[in-house]
């Protein structure tokens, strides 16, 4: 198929068998790619359900879309998925019961594999001794990461590269915490990009696999040059046009939202409990571009240039590093109540290094501070740490405690909020913040929870706030991550810029706009079927308690909270709109049929 090489790499690093595996038509048809066609992938090559996410078993894809590599605008996105080592049912036989996994990083990786003649990568198996996949186009080993193990992401994104002797080898890696199988790390890309969410780099480091690197010199053949010339002349002239909102992805990225998001009160503050940060102004977008921001960049082939970077001042300064943008500044600033914004810095810096997943990082220290406030826990239960709220040097220390998974606080806190709150018990499960053991991102729940709860509450990684909060919405999301395209963008994609005309032009047979709705649909639906195969049913589709049980003090939320009542009839009208059982949360025969995913029956 024209657009697509048809060919995935397949790597075994435990019989250390590498092999190109060839791709049906079909289901780049009805799975596009990225993250569809590897949740397809993962479902054959996962057959049955309960695996132990962190064993040989389990695969690890990096997916990047068919849009991926080519010269259309905001298309550097690379799904990585895998079976999640974080998430578990309420109820289940199989003690490894666990959701799918997928996470999305842009920068240059995924546009540089597809250059390099593939349309993803796909890793099984363990290795013996800690390595690193070389790829330039067809000449692919299995090398030696001995001396890289250990290194934090900044120190292996500079030497790795260097080793190469080449810029242009492209790489992603984990950090010291995904070695140490901290539950909730991420794979990091081009040191400012990160694969952070559902454990994809815990999943690595069970592997042994420290990082993949990068370099290619082909690209798949288009079906029709011309109506693909056209299409890219029209988003060339689009996004020339310098928009009241494309600017404000250029002048501050996602950190603009910290003041509105605040000002809306649908932030999470102190540990979700509140919705604004009275002190949000020594943290936002203004404040950074005072104090820290010297660069903006982008990445591939994007106009917005939404990333930025610079070197924070005083006792926490003296490197440089990216950030904050709205979900690292709310989780590790807001959420802690830390308004040093050279501290709040370095403690993103720090996790970084680590290859923390700073979303749920945050979730779990902000619960500490809260059960650490409310005398559920002691010192010696933190071996020693102060958790105060607002403390920078104490979040500081609990990060090096969790990166390293030191014996105690630090080995804990690893496993994330459920496991804590388990630990811990008394009643703070109710101030544990997840879904399915997947910590919420930035967004607070009290302002619109039939919206904002519902997207929590359905994800199928558990907690996503990207994953929309209708089903249409929902299905655009996933369709969007499967073509390798940024959400950030996604609305300028429309009319004769729709995404369905560039697959028309790169395949060189008709797609509509019904297609690639479908196979969004799709892709959910078959999502959901493996999660279901994991024994989760409709009771795993909650709100934490929080939401339910406490009320903010102050700004927009104040006195707002959840109903049950109201909730229960959001979520039933959603399986019915989704065409599920109300009982289960199962997706009905029929439409699965309808969706080509009867095999799942």
């Amino acid at each position: 198929m024209n657009g697509y090489y048809g060919i995935i790499l397949d790597i075994d690093l435990s019989t250390r068998k590498i092999k190109s595996r060839q791709i049906f038509p079909d289901d780049l048809k009805k799975f596009v790619g990225g993250r569809g066609l590897a949740m397809k992938l993962l479902y054959d090559t996962i057959p049955k359900a309960g695996i132990d996410p962190l064993s040989a078993d389990n695969v690890l894809f990096f997916m990047p879309g068919p849009f991926s590599g080519f010269p259309i605008p905001n298309s550097s996105r690379t799904c990585v998925v895998c079976k999640s080592p974080m998430t578990s049912p309420l109820k289940s036989d199989l003690p490894f019961a666990s959701t799918v996994s997928y996470s999305n990083m842009g920068g240059f990786f995924g546009p540089e594999l597809r250059f390099a003649g593939y349309d993803g990568l796909m890793v099984r198996g363990k290795a013996d001794k800690p390595v690193y996949i070389f790829i330039e186009d067809d000449r692919v080993e299995i090398r030696d990461a001995s001396k890289y193990w250990g290194m934090g992401t900044d120190t292996i994104d500079k030497q790795l590269t260097a080793d190469l002797g080449d810029q242009r080898f492209k790489t992603c890696y984990i950090g010291p915490a995904g070695e140490k199988l901290v539950r909730y790390t991420g794979i990091i890309n081009t040191s400012a990009r990160a694969a952070g969410r559902g454990g994809t780099g815990c999943v690595m480091g069970s592997k042994n696999l420290k990082a993949v690197a990068v370099r290619g010199s082909g690209m798949p053949s288009i079906g029709d040059h011309d109506s693909f010339i056209v299409l890219l002349e029209k988003a060339r002239q689009s996004f020339a046009q310098n928009t009241p909102d494309r600017e404000r992805w250029r002048t501050g990225g996602t950190t603009n939202a910290l003041q509105s998001s605040s000002d809306g009160g649908t932030m999470a503050v102190k540990n979700y409990s509140e919705g604004s940060d009275p002190e949000i102004d020594k943290i936002n977008t203004a404040a950074s571009r005072k104090q820290i921001w010297k660069r903006d960049f982008a990445c591939y082939v994007c106009q917005l240039s939404c990333k930025k970077s610079g070197m924070a001042k005083g006792a926490y300064g003296g490197f440089v590093h990216d950030g904050p943008e709205y979900e690292t500044g709310t989780m590790l600033g807001a959420n802690l109540l830390i308004s040093d914004l050279n501290g709040l810095n370095k403690c993103i810096n720090t996790a970084d290094d680590y290859g923390i997943d700073i979303i749920s990082l945050g979730n779990v220290i902000g619960f500490l501070m809260e059960a650490y406030d409310k005398k559920y826990i002691d010192l010696a239960f933190l071996d020693g740490i102060d958790l105060v709220w607002g403390s920078v040097d104490a979040t500081l220390q609990m990060i090096h405690k969790i990166g390293k998974r030191e014996p105690g606080i630090g080995e804990k806190a690893s496993c994330g909020v459920k496991k804590l709150a388990s630990i811990i018990g008394k009643d703070s499960s109710k101030f544990a913040i997840h879904v399915k053991g997947h910590e919420l991102a930035a967004w607070n729940v009290f302002m619109a929870p039939n919206k904002t709860g519902l997207s929590y509450a359905t994800a199928n990684r558990g907690a996503c706030h990207l994953n929309g909060s209708s089903p249409e919405g929902q299905n655009q999301s996933a369709l969007r991550d499967s073509l390798g395209m940024c959400s950030f963008a996604g609305s300028w994609y429309k009319d004769d810029l729709a995404y369905h005309h560039f697959l028309t032009a790169l395949t060189g047979f008709e797609w509509t706009a019904n297609d690639v709705n479908q196979a969004g649909e799709r892709i959910f639906n078959l999502e959901k079927m493996f999660n279901y195969r994991e024994g989760f049913r409709k009771e795993d589709d909650f709100l934490p308690e929080r939401f339910y049980n406490d009320k903010p003090s102050h700004g927009p939320a104040e006195g707002k909270n959840a109903s049950r009542e109201e909730f229960a009839k959001a979520l039933d009208k959603y399986y019915e709109t989704r065409g599920w059982d109300l009982l289960t949360s199962k997706p009905s025969k029929q439409k699965l049929e309808e969706l080509g995913l009867g095999f799942t029956i």
